[in-house]
């Protein structure tokens, strides 16, 4: 099968929602429990560092996007990693294709660190960011309540190498 990686369009928002809905369903993927409004979503994200993989049929079947961790100017070059794929379309390497052109991307527009917050139990997001250059930073215990339930996320960051 063929896909092509490409700047993610407007149109796009409906594709990469339902991506994240899925992603809010796992119950593993997100510390979001529901699904923003594409112009909520669009306000959360930076515009530059947006990336959708489409497959042989034109369809999008993965994304990923930098969100801001802070409004601070100290912190302008540290933004959070959120990449999702399709649940049918998830263990065959796609991710990596996302997240290393991200990574390429994300230092062209001047940022030093990448950081993401994933749940202990979320064994293979956590091998593909290390895969992928990450490294685990620590864990949060008991930082956010989902369902009553209290959740430990496990900090991970990617320190640009190209940007001193």
């Amino acid at each position: 099968m063929n896909y092509e990686l490409r700047e993610m369009l407007p149109g796009d928002e409906v594709k990469v929602l339902e991506i994240f809905r899925q992603g809010v369903e796992s119950g593993i993927a997100t510390f979001e429990t529901t699904i923003p409004s594409a112009e909520a979503w669009n306000m959360d994200f930076y515009n530059d560092c947006r990336w959708v993989l489409e497959n042989e049929t034109n369809e999008v079947i993965g994304w990923c996007a930098l969100k801001p961790i802070s409004k601070r100017e100290s912190f302008k070059g540290v933004a959070e990693v959120s990449i999702y794929l399709d649940n049918n379309h998830q263990g065959l390497g796609l991710g990596s294709i996302l997240l290393k052109k991200l990574i390429l991307d994300s230092e062209n527009h001047g940022f030093w660190t990448l950081q993401t917050n994933l749940f202990p139990e979320n064994v293979n997001a956590l091998k593909f960011h290390q895969k992928n250059g990450f490294r685990t930073v620590g864990v949060r215990k008991k930082l956010a309540k989902i369902n009553g339930e209290w959740k430990d996320a496990v900090m991970l960051e990617k320190r640009s190498d190209a940007i001193d």
